[in-house]
């Protein structure tokens, strides 16, 4: 298969298991799904879920979250991990967003990378989900598929996100990255990892990965 094939079928075989992608983390806007995101760091999507509820329903826009302190806020977050520099960020955009912004989140990545604890990754999904704008996050799922499919050199995410983006049409990338993190769950993890079950590995991955996980398996 040439580059342009295997591209196609990744596009082609995704789209057939996920015709319809649900966006994972809970909201409702665009601000509460930038600090889900943000929460999201170093934490499972379905925690995150759990703790946002809670959250919200003291605090769902900038004006009632700068009404907690920080520490309030790191109380609620705990079980999300990092809680310290998390509810500093929480606290410090939602004070930015309504000194700056008119309490409203920006439409701009270069804006939104500038807020605090907000990185490159955090600002993609908010583009990408919330304002519907091409961009092409790159998760620890995605890094994966995309060294397991020998799309990219998996040397790090910026490169990773620099390859889907050259590889995959500009109007796939928003959904595209959804079923790619849907995919690496079900198909694909990192652990428990059984080749029979990831289609797409099992047609274009590279080759020195699975003939390591099926000599791995005989053992």
């Amino acid at each position: 298969m040439t580059k342009k094939e295997k591209v196609q079928f990744v596009i082609d075989t995704l789209e057939q298991l996920y015709p319809e992608v649900p966006i994972p983390l809970d909201h409702k806007d665009p601000y509460t799904l930038l600090i889900a995101v943000l929460l999201s760091a170093q934490c499972t999507d379905v925690r995150v879920n759990q703790i946002t509820p809670k959250l919200f329903a003291i605090a769902d826009n900038p004006y009632d979250m700068v009404k907690l302190s920080v520490e309030e806020i790191a109380d609620i977050i705990r079980p999300c991990g990092l809680s310290p520099m998390k509810s500093k960020g929480i606290y410090g955009l939602s004070k930015i967003l309504i000194d700056q912004y008119e309490g409203e989140v920006p439409a701009d990545m270069t804006i939104l990378e500038t807020l605090p604890a907000v990185g490159h990754k955090t600002a993609s999904v908010v583009m990408s989900q919330a304002f519907n704008v091409p961009a092409f996050p790159v998760d620890t799922h995605i890094h994966r598929l995309m060294y397991r499919w020998n799309l990219s050199s998996g040397k790090n995410v910026v490169e990773t996100e620099k390859d889907a983006k050259a590889i995959f049409p500009i109007d796939t990338w928003n959904k595209l990255h959804l079923q790619m993190i849907w995919y690496g769950r079900e198909y694909s993890p990192a652990r428990g990892w059984k080749l029979e079950k990831d289609i797409i590995t099992q047609k274009i991955g590279k080759k020195s990965l699975i003939n390591e996980l099926l000599k791995t398996n005989k053992q």
